[in-house]
């Protein structure tokens, strides 16, 4: 494994030009986005795809999101390309938006866990974009971790899980938004959020009118590809408890439980707690996200046992950070 240091701003030509022709030979690199860290191989090759799976220990059955340089490289990769695609790519591509189209046959079936639609998005990270380009191919790239563990938000986190599984990690400093991508797929009858991210419905909905409930699919219509769905995933290797007001003093005897066995707790929460390891939280949905993956990855270094995280508020903006903490929690 070879990790090369790059301005997350204008990274260096030569350590993206190394990094893309790993690529192109079928090899894998990891690199930031302004998410989490991707895995990253040439998603026309079938055999570097594959390489993602192995790396990953992931499971054929869960899609991966193909990373693109623009609207127009999308559109290349897939049978429509319909007006709620072009209206939402042209309001948040490049960002942390995917889209779930129908796929050509050009687009291996590991990519879509044998599925007929596609996940595809254009990250607005510059040592992303700047692989892309470079690689002059589209990009398959799932989280940089083990199946199920944290998502990495930093280089760092990346060594740790996947050390020389992949061949070079782009370092280019932490991540700016924290937690995966929201995915809408755009193939039945209307638009349908997949997986809860920090673009917001109502965001959504501003741009291409109302969608279908979240991920139910109406009757007739074909799975859709829809990464990170697994029931738990984005874990620490704490245990997580998830608590509110009315669970607080029962989660805090679990913790009490659990040192005096010998063993630490943490925190995350809105306000103090009676702990070692507590991460006070910020209180909006954005900056929340942007810190809660580094947070728990710090919590697993400090050796921590169990993890009590006050629940997220109910609102719609808070949706994709309630959504990976109860994955977590299961």
């Amino acid at each position: 494994m070879r990790m090369l240091r790059v301005d997350p701003e204008h990274p260096e030509a030569a350590a993206i030009a190394e990094a893309a022709a790993v690529i192109r030979a079928g090899g894998l690199v990891a690199f930031p986005t302004e998410t989490v860290y991707g895995l990253g191989a040439h998603a026309l090759d079938e055999r570097a795809v594959q390489r993602i799976y192995e790396a990953k220990g992931r499971p054929s059955y869960n899609p991966l999101i193909v990373h693109v340089a623009d609207a127009a490289q999308a559109a290349e990769l897939v049978t429509s390309w319909p007006p709620a695609a072009d209206a939402l790519a042209r309001r948040f591509w490049p960002g942390p938006l995917t889209l779930v189209l129908p796929k050509r046959a050009v687009v291996p079936d590991a990519i879509t866990a044998g599925l007929p639609a596609m996940a595809l998005r254009v990250p607005a990270h510059p040592v992303a974009l700047a692989l892309l380009r470079e690689a002059a191919c589209p990009i398959a790239a799932p989280s940089a971790n083990r199946f199920t563990e944290l998502s990495p938000t930093t280089a760092q986190h990346v060594a740790k899980s996947l050390g020389d599984r992949v061949d070079v990690i782009l370092d280019g400093g932490a991540t700016s938004v924290g937690i995966e991508s929201t995915v809408v797929d755009l193939g039945g009858p209307r638009p349908r959020v997949l997986r809860p991210g920090v673009i917001s419905r109502a965001e959504l909905e501003a741009v291409i009118g109302p969608l279908a409930d979240d991920a139910q699919p109406t009757e007739g219509d074909a799975p859709r590809p829809a990464p990170g769905m697994v029931d738990r995933h984005y874990a620490p290797r704490a245990r997580v408890l998830l608590f509110d007001a009315g669970s607080r003093d029962e989660a805090l005897r679990e913790a009490t439980r659990v040192i005096s066995g010998g063993q630490p707790v943490g925190a995350l929460a809105f306000g103090s707690l009676p702990l070692e390891h507590v991460r006070i939280m910020p209180r909006d949905p954005r900056g929340y996200a942007r810190r809660l993956y580094a947070e728990l990855h710090a919590l697993d270094d400090a050796g921590c046992a169990l993890v009590l995280v006050e629940r997220a508020p109910e609102s719609a903006e808070w949706a994709g950070v309630r959504d990976r903490l109860e994955r977590a929690s299961r």
